[in-house]
């Protein structure tokens, strides 16, 4: 397995487009003026108390107030509340919580009109960015996350990732932690630590010390509310989360942005700063990787799938609703409930990369092709679950229903990536249509013909529009060739003026049209 991540910088936004095996499973885009990432940190000030939700509404300097439910406080809420105060006034110089008294946890089933009160100062995170309408919801529970460790402030809980089986090496990283953990701080173990030694945690935690440290000495006549931690550059965050040793490659066009790279990299590992690159070619980034063409044809509403099957994805206010159909396609299968599983271990497959490629979020409902068999519903269920595995928002799946159902929770953190890959139609009368995107039209040829390559016809001619032909046929090898190559058949290409640039049509040996 080979991953790589591609990265594309312009003056308003940086886009980040991670590779597995050259298929794109996750794209982001980081824009300048996006001051409430999640992990952000604010001095912020409570606007009101609400009894009936048990929450507060929170200023933290957007348009629409924060969200703060009593459960998000966290249970040392007392603490930070009182060193927030000493803090901002200038009676407290020491932030390194070592000497600081620790206050009384609250009721964990309390009121929130006991715990805060209006026009309190309180430091907050940002644990769900602006969506929609919504306000960011945001938590007093305050972590500060780097490579191997989580750094938890008025905490002495030491936590180990539950991805890391071995009971050993949980207890070896748990006595590493206790015996650097500095006093007042919890610490959380995250899965990547598996194996590594006392003086790179101990590194890890001192750097997340020292941002503790500078975020502090920011609260002194802090202005309300004010960004006082940001979370580190987009690129360093998804390095700092998602790198690993299948990682082979890092590219990307700016140099400012590939040195922060080998920076940073250099520090969490050394061995595999080399693999950073400086795209320096006319060609732009993404056209290099063929980011774009996969984005144009994953995008959409309809999702096309090896073998002529295709997915449907409707978005709801409440849910999001995927029907996964089987299409017009010939295969080998004996029998229909085999070829329902076939084309259902395809879809699961494709609809784990895109629930993490367009970052859905909330309830997803799959309607998967009905199986008769309870050891198939139980094959496809652990598939996907296998496929889903990698994605590293936490997510929720319920076993098939009655009606072939698969119900899926995942957590939304932030805005879903939604691109649009309908364009403009040249000739609508209104200038209002719009068309498919025209990149598409070439996966629709070729899916069209395997399946008439498989029902054995002598000669194929393909009609198409001439700028779609001369793509087909251009360079070495053409696309025309590798079809060949897959097939074995020949496929005569007929250029066709009359035809509009998305008709197309397949004709045999005497000219009739194949369909």
């Amino acid at each position: 397995m080979n991953n790589e991540l591609i990265i594309r910088s312009s003056s308003t936004s940086v886009d980040f487009a991670l590779l597995k095996d050259g298929k794109l499973i996750e794209l982001h885009k980081d824009e300048e003026d996006n001051q409430f990432s999640v992990g952000d940190i604010f001095i912020a000030k409570i606007r009101k108390t609400v009894t009936g939700l048990n929450a507060a509404f929170v200023n933290v300097g957007y348009e629409k107030d924060a969200f703060l439910h009593y459960h998000d406080l966290g249970p040392q809420l007392p603490t930070l509340l009182k060193f927030v105060k000493r803090v901002s006034t200038g009676k407290l110089k020491d932030y390194s919580l070592k000497n600081f008294p620790s206050e009384k946890d609250i009721d964990k089933n309390g009121k929130i009109t006991d715990a805060v009160k209006s026009n309190q100062s309180i430091l907050v995170q940002v644990v769900k960015e602006p969506i929609s309408t919504k306000g960011p919801r945001i938590s007093s529970e305050l972590s500060i996350a780097g490579r191997y460790v989580v750094l938890v402030p008025f905490s002495d809980r030491i936590s180990i990732s539950q991805k890391i089986e071995s009971k050993e090496e949980k207890a070896r990283l748990k006595r590493l932690v206790q015996s650097i953990r500095p006093k007042g701080f919890g610490v959380i173990v995250r899965t990547v630590a598996e194996g590594k030694l006392v003086a790179e945690l101990d590194k890890d935690l001192q750097n997340l010390v020292d941002r503790w440290t500078a975020m502090s000495k920011k609260l002194h006549n802090a202005v309300l509310p004010s960004k006082v931690l940001g979370e580190m550059n987009r690129a360093s965050s998804i390095l700092r989360d998602i790198f690993n040793d299948t990682f082979t490659g890092i590219c990307v066009d700016d140099e400012t942005l590939y040195y922060q790279l080998k920076e940073y990299l250099q520090e969490i590992a050394p061995n595999k700063e080399n693999i950073v690159k400086l795209h320096q070619n006319n060609i732009p980034i993404f056209e290099k990787y063929g980011i774009e063409r996969q984005i144009k044809t994953s995008f959409g509403k309809t999702v096309s799938m090896s073998k002529g099957a295709y997915l449907v994805i409707e978005h709801t206010e409440a849910l999001h609703v995927i029907d996964v159909n089987s299409g017009n396609r010939s295969n080998k299968a004996r029998s229909q409930e085999d070829t329902a599983l076939e084309v259902n271990m395809i879809a699961a497959t494709e609809i784990a990369r895109q629930l993490r490629l367009r970052d859905m979020g909330g309830i997803i409902v799959i309607d998967f092709i009905d199986m008769g068999k309870a050891e198939n519903r139980k094959t496809l269920f652990n598939h996907l679950r296998d496929e889903m595995s990698d994605d590293r928002a936490k997510h929720k799946i319920l076993p098939p229903s009655k009606f072939g159902l698969i119900q899926i929770t995942r957590q939304r953190v932030r805005p879903e990536m939604n691109i649009k890959t309908r364009e403009r139609d040249p000739n609508s009368p209104n200038d209002d249509g719009e068309i498919e995107a025209p990149i598409g039209v070439v996966n629709r040829i070729q899916t069209d013909l395997i399946k008439l390559l498989k029902k054995d016809y002598k000669k194929i001619t393909l009609h198409t529009h001439p700028f779609i032909a001369a793509f087909l046929t251009k360079g070495f090898p053409s696309i025309r060739s590798k079809w060949f190559l897959d097939n074995k058949k020949w496929v005569k290409i007929m250029p066709r003026d009359a035809y509009t640039y998305l008709e197309y049509r397949f004709t045999d040996k005497d000219g009739k049209e194949i369909r």
